[in-house]
């Protein structure tokens, strides 16, 4: 612990003598009191400005941390001595109290809204009046608006024995420091602690339980490092982890543990300069959040962001925004933390103070504490303490595949990895360069990592984080702790990737083949396993390169040429990545009932193998997203692109146009037969009629069992003689709300039904719209409550208001007084600056005009939006609503009249009226707070 020493305009003594002044009449005089916390808030005013002018870019966060910590040493002590000194003339110096700093003020470290931790020790007998001066000391503390921590009045042994019952307690006392008082106090209980605490068992039971509480504190805020709104306190790889680091060094060997492990091996001097470095970047990003949020709030959260990342000194560049940049640096420390962490562990299971791993280790599944073998030790490894290690350290200076080799071994016997071992990966990652890149040796160790581990993503994260992955693969190396800043994306990339292969790995293994039946139905049909592994791996290499799809498709090529892979199976691999986010666009944003869509997307795939390969790749893609993202309304667009392309490609390859159309005539029949079949039995002059009415793209639309169920709705509203009607319930299979609407159609029957599901707090996810040869619409709309869930899921009484107002609108519109109520936009979405776009394809489909319009999400957008459309005089044929955190994007088939749009200076006023809507920028966001935003990132 060092405190930074301070300029003469904050001197302790200085302070001391204002206080003297300022409450000569004592501090029991309401006046004097006054004065005296004046003193005090100025004295601390001015050293947190001092503290803050440590910083400088994105470093000095450590020293100022210090300087705050010296700061509040010098208030506490003359106050202390102020008050003290109103009880007896001996003051401070007067023996039986002792005034102490524990926690981060104990150790030398003090963020602006950090608790002030205090003790206070009192000898037997204690000081005469102890009691009222620590009340009154406490007293003017919380009068200077100061967080105070603690503040008991305890014996030494009272202290000694609350540590000897709490491992939090005992904690404190490693941090203990003397303030003010009597300093023998404070001397008698670190003698006294170190006795009871020092021996071999006792360091036992507090490693053993430090560590089981960092387990439960990581499981609390989220097991992975990589999560993009991190607690850069309690986070995994964050400030508490350096911390724990630092507690149990000075348990094991006193206040000079640092030097004593690099003494004796564990730590290099660059593993010790990776411990400050990281340290003194998360002090300085804590003390800004601090400052910035004006409270104790240790999560990076989106809106803080972008204002620390300016803060310290990070600027847009070409290529990415000065807020991932930042971001990126964080994530690099955080691993820089693990690898620490993992020596430090290592350490003590050699000194058999942890217990080694068994099980599921820490690093890689484990079978028990396993032995080595011959092959094992021919092969150049050996089995230490449970985990794999190089045998003889030096030959990976002759030979660094085997540094490839020692994650290919420890997958395949499910051995955890010895951090000596991972450690000397970090250090040699020099010897990575062209040639060992190129060894074919090298390419067959990497591909059974890859294809064979039962969990390449444990395996892989392991290579990543010794740099190992990124140094082999620099492909792969420049997403590593790349962030996007936008609320979509819940890791960073190389997570999200190293997930996406684990999810990979599971639906091979048939493990969810209740959340995904199609991927895992067609994944033994897949021929090239390989180029799908390394297509997944590569997908988002181009991220941060202007075009990701292209950009990422080209450093596929250059890596499968590197690997040995042949030019046939890197071309695969390319046209993969290339094409990674087609099977999702045309799913999500077009009417899969619209032939169009499927002959331009199956022109695209071109034959069954690389469709199979783009769904499962897109399936896993979008699962590794985050928590939520996946849902059901999407598996079931998937499956429904899936189906009608495949049958475009019977037979193997894309038939031609004419032919292909004919096959989705084709199917739509079987449709309509499937239809007539089940119906003529319960109402075979409906079935007819019904069937006459409605074209091919209501038929391809919807499975039997939808088309079964509209027509008893439809049936059921004729009988009653209701020419508008409204049925709603919960479809589980598509994860939404179902909403039927049967009426009679006429101009903004669309954008009133939105209106009307906007007012009733229903997120809109798709739409399909169809108009009987007898002029009436027949509207399908699925919605979903906050959160993803089937809209009534939480209120299922919900779903009788939301029926009664839909009907009411389709029967006679929103009405003026109808007013959807504006969001107050949370101040994390706020950080987000959202440009809005309007897009027009005119060969998208064939008898409408595409529109796609994308900007910040709101309630009643599509509401809007589509009322836009129809005050124009146009119809909406088919709605797609598609969604990335803050930004919606909204697909209309707009057509004029029945007849396809393709007049520019039409399409000129459409987009200009949709502008308007989406709002000309985000100057006027409603609730958005005065601080700085950053350009929402578009990559997915």
């Amino acid at each position: 612990m060092r405190l930074s020493a301070l300029p003469a305009s904050l001197d302790g003594l200085r302070l001391r003598a204002e206080l003297a002044a300022a409450t000569r009449e004592g501090w029991e005089q309401p006046a004097a009191r006054q004065a005296g916390i004046g003193r005090l808030k100025k004295f601390l005013e001015a050293g947190r400005l001092h503290a803050a002018s440590k910083l400088s870019g994105n470093a000095g966060g450590l020293e100022a941390a210090r300087a705050l910590s010296g700061v509040m040493n010098a208030a506490i002590r003359a106050l202390f001595d102020s008050v003290a000194t109103d009880f007896d003339d001996d003051g401070a110096t007067a023996p039986g109290l002792a005034v102490c700093a524990l926690g981060g003020w104990g150790a030398g470290e003090l963020a602006p809204q950090s608790d002030i931790d205090l003790l206070f020790l009192t000898g037997t007998p204690a000081r005469q009046g102890a009691e009222a001066i620590v009340e009154r000391m406490l007293y003017v503390l919380w009068d200077c608006g100061l967080n105070i921590g603690g503040g008991a009045i305890r014996t030494v042994d009272e202290a000694l024995s609350l540590a000897a019952e709490d491992v939090s307690e005992r904690t404190a006392l490693l941090d203990l420091r003397w303030v003010s008082g009597d300093e023998r106090l404070v001397s008698t209980l670190r003698l006294k602690f170190d006795r009871a605490h020092r021996t071999r068992e006792a360091i036992a039971s507090f490693v053993t339980a430090k560590l089981t509480e960092r387990d439960t504190r990581v499981d609390r805020q989220g097991d992975s490092r990589y999560a993009v709104e991190p607690n850069i306190k309690d986070g995994k790889g964050a400030l508490r982890d350096l911390q724990t680091l630092r507690w149990l060094a000075q348990v094991l060997y006193g206040n000079d543990a640092m030097e004593r492990w690099v003494a004796s091996g564990l730590l290099t001097v660059q593993d010790v300069e990776r411990y400050l470095r990281a340290e003194d970047f998360y002090w300085t990003t804590r003390f800004h959040l601090h400052r910035l949020n004006g409270r104790k709030d240790d999560r990076l959260t989106f809106d803080t962001q972008p204002e620390i990342s300016a803060l310290m000194g990070y600027a847009d560049s070409e290529d990415t925004l000065g807020v991932e940049d930042f971001m990126r640096d964080y994530f690099r420390r955080a691993i820089d933390v693990g690898a620490l962490t993992r020596l430090v562990c290592a350490k003590l299971e050699a000194d058999e103070l942890k217990d080694p791993p068994s099980g599921i280790g820490r690093f890689l599944p484990a079978d028990g504490v396993q032995k080595g073998d011959e092959a094992l030790e021919a092969a150049g490894f050996v089995v230490r303490s449970g985990r794999l290690a190089f045998a003889d350290p030096a030959r990976v200076e002759e030979d660094p595949v085997l540094m490839l080799t020692l994650f290919e071994l420890a997958a395949a016997r499910h051995l955890d990895l010895h951090p000596d071992a991972v450690a000397l990966v970090s250090r040699s990652l020099r010897l990575v360069d062209e040639g060992f890149r190129r060894d074919p040796r090298a390419a067959r160790s990497f591909f059974a990592t890859l294809l064979e581990s039962d969990d390449p993503r444990i395996t892989l994260r392991a290579m990543t984080e010794a740099g190992l992955l990124g140094a082999y693969i620099p492909e792969f190396g420049d997403i590593v702790a790349r962030t996007q800043f936008n609320m979509y994306h819940r890791f960073t990339v190389d997570e999200h990737t190293l997930n996406a292969l684990g999810l990979l790995r599971e639906i091979e293994q048939g493990k969810l083949a209740a959340d995904h039946p199609l991927a895992t139905r067609i994944f033994p049909e897949i021929a090239h396993r390989r180029a799908l592994h390394l297509a997944v791996l590569l997908h988002d290499t181009g991220k941060g390169n202007g075009d990701q799809c292209i950009e990422g498709a080209q450093r596929a090529r250059i890596a499968c040429e590197r690997l040995g892979i042949e030019e046939a199976e890197a071309e695969l691999v390319a046209w993969l990545i290339a094409n990674h986010l087609e099977l999702s666009d045309a799913a999500q944003r077009r009417d899969l009932s619209d032939p169009r869509t499927v002959l331009d997307f199956a022109g695209r795939v071109a034959n069954m193998e690389r469709l199979r390969l783009l769904t499962v790749l897109t399936v896993v893609d979008i699962r590794a997203v985050g928590p939520g993202v996946w849902n059901g309304w999407k598996a079931q667009l998937i499956r429904d692109l899936y189906e009608a392309t495949a049958a475009v490609l019977a037979g193997g390859e894309k038939a031609g146009e004419e032919e292909a159309r004919a096959r989705l005539h084709a199917r739509a029949d079987r449709a309509r037969t499937l239809f007539r079949k089940e119906m003529e039995r319960i109402d075979p002059d409906f079935a007819q009629r019904w069937i006459a009415s409605l074209d091919d793209s209501y038929w391809l639309s919807f499975a039997e069992s939808d088309r079964l169920r509209h027509a008893a709705f439809v049936r059921a509203a004729e009988a009653r003689g209701r020419d508008v009607a409204c049925g709603v319930r919960v479809d589980r299979r598509r994860s939404a709300a179902e909403v039927l609407i049967l009426s009679p159609d006429r101009d903004g029957l669309f954008a009133d039904i939105a209106g009307a599901l906007a007012l009733a707090g229903a997120n809109v996810v798709g739409a399909q719209v169809a108009t009987t040869t007898g002029g009436t619409a027949f509207d399908v709309f699925y919605v979903q409550e906050q959160g993803g869930k089937p809209y009534g899921w939480s209120d299922l009484t919900a779903l009788d208001r939301l029926r009664a107002r839909v009907e009411a609108a389709a029967r006679s519109g929103l009405g003026g007084e109808a007013v959807i109520p504006p969001r107050r936009v949370a101040r994390r979405e706020a950080a987000f600056t959202v440009s809005p776009y309007v897009t027009m394809e005119g060969q998208a489909a064939d008898g409408a005009l595409v529109i796609e319009a994308s900007g910040r999400d709101r309630p009643g957008l599509l509401h809007d939006l589509a009322r836009a459309i129809t005050d124009l005089g146009f119809s909406i044929q088919a709605a797609r609503i598609d969604g990335y955190g803050e930004r919606a994007v909204d697909v209309f088939y707009v057509t004029e009249q029945g007849r396809k749009i393709s007049d520019p200076a039409k399409e000129k006023t459409i987009a200009a009226a949709l502008m308007r809507e989406l709002g000309p920028g985000e100057a006027g966001i409603s609730g958005a707070p005065e601080r700085q935003s950053a350009e929402a990132s578009i990559g997915r």
